[in-house]
């Protein structure tokens, strides 16, 4: 005969649960209650909250795309490169090649997929760490970035930009910046496809026990070069949105985005969906990251403080994931430990 779970164990367990998938979204209800207690004239006002979401969507959508390989087990160290050669190459072909901006959006970004599947076969199929070969593809990109602008930024002539493209940025709909939608888009689809299709389901298994899901029959290769693939793809989307909002093309940019994209990828594994990579969770973690860099912002923090404060969450967001998986562990083991 089995016995129930004692009361004071249901409740425990049902606070835990609570506490690791929803604790961060609290923290960021409590770091902007505060953050609007501590500056009332400027940080709880409607500008500041449009500057937010317009100012961290381009890393919202990083961290999407990171997101995706990290759902397999792996991880993209090349969205920061990819992210300078995809806005560099949106200037290239509608600055200096004349093309019109949908056409070369549309390469940029189709360009995007097509080198996240090529980091996904040198991962896949040449057997290598991902850390090691996303980290040589990223290098091979910023020299094709290097190639392409010969080191110089690439500078719109007199009549500057087509005004629809520069929209893409500078537009707001229902009263809010437009890229906040985009980020919204991004995640909804990320959530359908991880949450509600067989896809998603397949790359989760495949993360947990590559091992597993070969011998269930999922084709684990061709998923994870798949997950690159979606990967590039978000990349190039944010490397369109980047050379709309800065309008010249900057040979140098992209890597001041890498840390808080995975900053914003792994914390967002310990919330929602806590021990897996998840769209809502990396939204929540993006939103924390953003309240929190507006806030010593506005409380005239140094330059060095948004590193100092992205690397730190960095550690934390490890630490919670590693504290995660293990108190997921004891959990089952306490549990099969049941008469």
């Amino acid at each position: 005969m089995t016995r129930s779970p004692a009361p004071g164990s249901v409740l425990s367990r049902l606070r835990g649960h609570l506490i690791g998938s929803y604790g961060l979204l609290a923290l960021a209800a409590l770091l902007f209650l505060v953050f609007s207690l501590a500056l009332p004239d400027t940080f709880p006002t409607r500008d500041n909250i449009s500057s937010i979401l317009s100012n961290q969507s381009i890393p919202a959508i990083l961290a999407l795309g990171a997101t995706i390989p990290i759902a397999t087990g792996k991880f993209d160290l090349s969205i920061g490169y990819g992210l300078g050669l995809a806005h560099v190459m949106t200037m290239q072909l509608i600055v200096n090649e004349g093309w019109p901006w949908p056409l070369a959006c549309l390469v940029v970004v189709c360009a995007g997929a097509a080198i996240g599947a090529l980091n996904g076969v040198v991962v896949e199929f040449g057997q290598i760490d991902s850390f090691i070969a996303t980290l040589g593809t990223g290098s091979m990109m910023y020299a094709a970035t290097g190639w392409i602008t010969d080191g110089a930024r690439i500078v719109p002539g007199p009549s500057g930009l087509p005004t629809a493209f520069t929209d893409l940025y500078d537009s707001r709909f229902l009263g809010l910046p437009l890229p906040a939608f985009y980020v919204l888009a991004v995640a909804v689809a990320l959530w359908l496809a991880l949450e509600r299709l067989p896809l998603g389901r397949y790359l989760y298994v495949i993360g947990s026990n590559p091992r597993t899901a070969a011998v269930i029959g999922i084709p684990t290769h061709r998923y994870a070069v798949y997950a690159f693939a979606g990967s590039g793809l978000v990349v190039g989307l944010a490397g369109v949105l980047l050379a709309a909002q800065q309008q010249t093309g900057n040979p140098s940019v992209g890597l001041d985005y890498l840390l808080p994209a995975f900053v914003g990828a792994l914390l967002g594994a310990t919330t929602i969906r806590p021990g897996r990579a998840n769209a809502l969770g990396t939204l929540v973690a993006v939103a924390v990251l953003a309240i929190g860099l507006a806030g010593i912002g506005q409380f005239g923090a140094r330059f060095w403080a948004t590193p100092l404060f992205n690397g730190g969450t960095l550690l934390i967001a490890v630490g919670l994931a590693g504290y995660s998986a293990r108190r997921r562990l004891r959990t089952r083991a306490t549990a099969a430990g049941h008469p």
